[in-house]
């Protein structure tokens, strides 16, 4: 099974921008939100998931369902 890039310019930006607040705001803001521990862990391990689909440029859930969001497909 090839990883045919289905994420595009936009996407991978947005998904960089959201990842890495999702790993920072735990930590950098002082809510009572961060209290909870599965949205104190959950965050970033989400965060790591947004970054890593948008360094490989293939997301496993467009592929599922059919989506691309690549002008190119499998470019």
């Amino acid at each position: 099974m090839s990883l045919s890039a289905n994420v595009g310019t936009i996407d991978r930006v947005l998904r960089l921008v959201i990842g890495v607040a999702l790993i920072a705001l735990p930590y950098v803001l002082s809510s009572p939100l961060w209290e909870n521990p599965v949205l104190r862990i959950g965050a970033p391990i989400v965060g790591l998931v947004l970054i890593a689909t948008a360094s490989m440029r293939f997301c496993p859930l467009y592929r599922l369902l059919g989506a691309s969001t690549c002008r190119v497909p499998g470019s």
